[in-house]
């Protein structure tokens, strides 16, 4: 009895070395990152590359104050971001519920198509898109960067995969009570869905936070740049700002940090649901 106790006893010991050796893995580069925004210049790039050397400051938090208008970008990402996530979070939902419930003529092919633009890289569709929104008189506009992004296909699937886990008998009461299509999705499968929902949020809020190409590829005017867009700045050609950027990247982080935590129950539960019913 005292060796299987003990026996346990190790294995656990083991699996929190593993998890914890892991975890730092995973958490060093950001480790990194804070502390380099924290660096002087000089000391960034002096060889070999040390984790703590030198003097510390907050001259990179100031410069990036400084240098760009960083309150505006932050504001535009987070209009760019809330506006394109809360769309699509709809639509992939109503969508989503359609490929699983409803029996319309094309369901599996359409499906198929939906899950075949997955494969098709953002760059193939880059002069298309460009022109396309030009052409329309969208360039520089909230409204330009939400429409090619109103739905998405991973979303879809997404809820698709939830939505065909629930029973049928849930519609199927809500019929005979003679609630239509709509009632059904809006009082009875969306609050069920609740987890799936939070965690695709919080997927396509930090997709859109961090994404460069496609808000640099449709807005020209400093006055519409999101935040990644404004930080490409201090990337030159010859010359790299590190400690900007790392400060840049640690404040454009806070959002996405303060979102997983309030959410961080729901979505642990949402991957988990979808993962096992889909």
């Amino acid at each position: 009895m005292k060796a299987e106790y003990s026996g346990k006893n190790i294995w656990k010991a083991v699996r929190a070395i593993i998890l914890g050796f892991l975890a730092f893995i995973v958490l060093y580069p950001f480790i990194w990152m804070l502390v380099t925004s924290f660096k002087a210049e000089a000391d960034i790039v002096s060889y070999p590359p040390r984790l703590f050397s030198g003097s510390f400051g907050f001259e990179s938090y100031i410069g990036i104050w400084d240098r760009i208008p960083f309150l505006k970008y932050y504001k535009n990402t987070i209009i760019f971001s809330t506006s394109v996530t809360l769309v699509s979070l709809l639509f992939d939902t109503m969508a989503g519920y359609a490929f699983a419930r409803m029996k319309f003529p094309g369901k599996n092919i359409m499906f198929l198509l939906v899950m075949g633009t997955m494969m098709i890289p953002f760059q193939v569709i880059m002069v298309p898109l460009f022109v396309e929104v030009y052409k329309i008189g969208l360039i520089n506009t909230y409204v330009g960067m939400l429409l090619p992004r109103a739905t998405n296909a991973f979303g879809i699937f997404m809820m698709r995969s939830f939505f065909v886990s629930l029973p049928k008998g849930l519609e199927e009461a809500g019929r005979i009570d003679g609630a239509g299509e709509f009632r059904i999705f809006g009082r009875i499968m969306v609050p069920l869905c609740k987890p799936a929902i939070v965690s695709l949020f919080i997927f396509h809020f930090m997709y859109q936070w961090n994404d460069l190409l496609y808000p640099l590829l449709l807005t020209t005017d400093e006055s519409r740049k999101t935040l990644p867009a404004g930080l490409a700045t201090f990337m030159g050609t010859h010359v790299v700002e590190y400690g900007v950027i790392m400060a840049g990247a640690c404040l454009s982080l806070l959002p996405i940090l303060i979102a997983y935590l309030i959410a961080q129950k729901q979505f642990v539960q949402g991957i988990a649901m979808t993962g096992m019913k889909g």
